[in-house]
């Protein structure tokens, strides 16, 4: 039986009223979303248990990743890996990512599609794909991550490697939908959100976890994120509860500048790709944790931070990126902006419809795979009725 609490929860800011008028997200998603959704029901789940990382630690059921910015030292090639900021290796391990993101998309293409028809076709296929991932015992994921964002000779897994499961994030915001479809059985269901409480668990409290939750940058609103969203799928409100007030103390006082910006992403060798992400991050954040008598959208610091301030800041930039102050970034410039999900869930949470009218012209199906890494939220009708 689902959780009272994630209906509630899940309910708030679910609306598509704004200033001047409706916002009919169903209508505007129905034709890409069905075309998506037709073309992976003939298509099989396929979980981290098909791929081998040829030097992770792990083991079959361990999601594994190399760490994208480390390279071989040209002065000792066999040796431990070095940093260069912002410039991916292609030679490094990112299968289960990949996979993780097919996932993700078809879940919530799935998912989407069954909102808006009521076929429960979608809903029975993507419910197959919850199953491979978080119940079948050949082919489940662990749930934690000891093996993500791994750099040769220097370590087997690292905290910054939480980062990678962001594409789990509207999986989550999907079980809920399938559950109410009867797709999802009550045995699945409660194993499919025992995975999820037990990954909430491990990234409250694993070192790896608590290092990610104490970063300073995007990081770190990526853990929240990631938090918030999960123990929403399974009705922990002392967590949600916790976020909330992460979100507040910490995150908004630590990231962003008085005029809105987010310093510790412009100094990055991408700068504008990370100010989107992590702008991206916090509206999502707050599009989670929103209720009737605490609208993050609302708050602000005493100094006036906050989601209103981040928005005027970057909006300018994702209208006319021509006008950017900053350096461009060092990969993918051309690629940015697409459809960002700041804008929507901002344009609803402010009540400004700039932010919609933008977010309408933007791309909903980048085809860049660094881009698509970097956007977990792609399936707005999961989000907004």
């Amino acid at each position: 039986m689902r959780m009272p609490g994630v209906v509630l929860l899940a309910g708030f800011l679910l609306h598509s009223a704004v200033a001047g008028g409706t916002l009919n997200v169903r209508e505007i998603e129905r034709q890409r979303i069905i075309a998506a959704a037709d073309s992976f029901l003939s298509l099989e789940p396929v979980t981290i248990t098909a791929f081998k990382s040829p030097r992770t630690a792990g083991g079959l059921h361990d999601f594994s990743s190399d760490s994208d910015y480390w390279w071989p030292d040209p002065k000792n090639p066999d040796g431990a890996y070095i940093r260069r900021d912002g410039m991916t290796n292609p030679d490094n391990f990112v299968a289960h990512r990949h996979a993780m993101i097919r996932f993700s998309i078809h879940v919530g293409a799935l998912t989407s599609a069954y909102r808006i028809t009521g076929d429960k076709r979608y809903a029975t296929h993507a419910v197959k794909h919850l199953v491979a991932w978080f119940v079948a015992d050949a082919t489940r994921m662990n749930p934690q991550l000891l093996y993500a964002q791994a750099v040769k000779g220097k370590a087997t897994g690292r905290g910054t490697g939480i980062i990678d499961t962001i594409h789990l994030i509207e999986v989550a915001r999907a079980v809920a939908i399938l559950e109410s479809s009867e797709a999802l059985s009550g045995t699945a269901y409660d194993a499919v959100r025992r995975w999820f409480s037990d990954y909430v668990q491990w990234l409250m409290t694993h070192k790896y976890g608590i290092e990610e939750r104490e970063s300073k940058n995007n990081h770190a609103a990526c853990w929240v994120m990631q938090v918030a969203a999960f123990a929403q799928c399974v009705g922990d409100t002392a967590v949600l509860n916790y976020c909330r007030t992460r979100f507040k103390e910490v995150l908004l006082p630590r990231q962003m500048a008085a005029d809105g910006r987010f310093p510790l992403e412009i100094e990055r060798t991408k700068p504008y790709g990370y100010s989107l992400f992590n702008l991206d991050a916090f509206a999502t954040i707050c599009q989670i944790l929103s209720t009737p008598t605490d609208n993050l959208w609302h708050f602000t610091l005493s100094d006036g931070r906050g989601m209103r301030k981040g928005m005027e800041f970057l909006y300018p930039y994702l209208k006319d990126k021509s006008t950017w102050p900053y350096p461009k970034d060092v990969m993918y410039w051309d690629e940015w902006p697409v459809r960002q999900p700041s804008l929507l869930f901002a344009g609803l949470g402010l009540g400004d419809d700039r932010y919609i009218e933008l977010w309408k012209t933007l791309n909903p199906s980048p085809s860049n795979a660094e881009v698509i890494r970097n956007l977990p939220v792609r399936h707005p009708v999961l989000w907004v009725e």
